[in-house]
């Protein structure tokens, strides 16, 4: 009986011994890769601090267990970000690098002006911003300026050198440039179409038109 009792004693001695173990390693682990350093980088040092703001809640908590999903939506409502990565470097820091978006053109909403990011999405001008940009005027949604951009960008035209762009509701552009020269384009618009219009313009025949109308097929009707 007192060698049973010997055995008993063991094994539960030896029962104890591996549940606090594993309890301890558990304690060990939770506490180790516990998040204690958030690193923000990419932007403007105050979109920096604010984006941090926004996401330091996840300090203290189990980078394993992060929902990556809920912090690239905090990270999408900053209007400044164009891309970004999230890196987990174990045990404890989680880095973020940003891409700042492109502005692209000024426009207006409700009388205040809005900066046009590449990203598509609208951010408020600061009234001390003094940005050497475009300005569109007739209200068209982001992606329909951008897709106009991206055309100009993939012919021989410098977008640096237009001054304003002009919107119509018929899914049409008027463009400005800083001689003071009117574009008039079609609706169907194409690279090989602007490709010609640069030609046109830096003919010398038309060195004294003021405005430059391709909206018919075929046709160029000048103003001077």
């Amino acid at each position: 009986m007192h060698q049973r009792t010997n055995r008993k004693i063991i094994i539960y001695l030896f029962l104890f011994a591996i549940l606090a173990s594993v309890n301890n390693f558990k304690y060990i682990n939770l506490q180790l890769f516990k998040i204690d350093l958030i690193n923000v980088s990419g932007l403007d040092y105050s979109e920096n601090t604010n984006l941090y703001e926004k996401i330091k809640k996840y300090k203290r908590k189990n980078i394993f267990f992060i929902d990556n999903l809920e912090i690239s939506k905090n990270i999408n409502s900053n209007n400044f970000v164009e891309k970004f990565w999230i890196f987990k470097k174990y045990p404890s820091t989680l880095n973020i690098n940003l891409i700042k978006t492109n502005f692209l053109g000024i426009t207006k909403v409700n009388n205040i002006d809005y900066l046009i990011g590449s990203n598509g999405k609208l951010i408020q001008k600061r009234n001390d911003q003094l940005i050497d940009l475009p300005f569109v005027f007739g209200s068209p949604e982001a992606s329909v300026y951008l897709n106009l951009i991206e055309i100009l960008d993939q012919s021989n035209f410098n977008v640096r050198k237009i001054e304003n762009f002009y919107y119509f509701k018929s899914n049409r552009w008027d463009i400005k440039t800083e001689n003071g020269l009117i574009i008039r384009l079609p609706s169907e618009l194409n690279v090989n179409l602007l490709n010609k219009v640069k030609k046109i313009i830096e003919n010398k025949n038309f060195k004294n038109v003021k405005t430059l109308d391709f909206r018919q097929t075929n046709q160029i009707i000048t103003y001077e």
